[in-house]
């Protein structure tokens, strides 16, 4: 890996971290997008790198923030923990019987639709506060 891949690949690393601890967001939205653009990935080859990203405690530190502020509800994340490994292995073996350019399109579609719902939420909420 030559240096100019690893400070790239660290920079994605980073914005993903960023946006994860701010937002909650991170490897579906910002990685995937990132590793088929910047390094011409197929869209299983980076969603296959994200979902090997999330394996490890990457939001241990982040998480830890957010207890101690009193913002996790570990009953509603432990459910929802224990049925995405059940969804994720369902998903995954349906993305890859299916042709990658639907896989591709479902992704924007889903990726547009959450920036209009985001965008829009968030234009109402500053309108409220005016």
């Amino acid at each position: 890996m030559d240096t100019q891949t690893l400070l790239i690949l660290i920079t994605i690393g980073i914005g993903a971290g960023i946006l994860s601890g701010f937002v909650g967001i991170g490897g579906g939205v910002v990685i995937v997008p990132a590793l088929m653009h910047v390094f011409s990935m197929s869209q299983y080859e980076a969603q296959g790198t994200s979902l090997f990203i999330l394996l490890l405690p990457v939001g241990i530190l982040a998480v830890q923030n957010y207890w101690k502020a009193g913002n996790v509800n570990w009953q509603f994340g432990l459910v929802v923990a224990l049925t995405f490994v059940a969804g994720g292995y369902l998903g995954s073996k349906l993305a890859l019987r299916i042709n990658p350019a639907i896989v591709k399109l479902v992704f924007g579609i889903l990726m547009a639709y959450v920036s209009i719902k985001m965008i829009t939420s968030g234009v109402k909420s500053l309108n409220n506060d005016f």
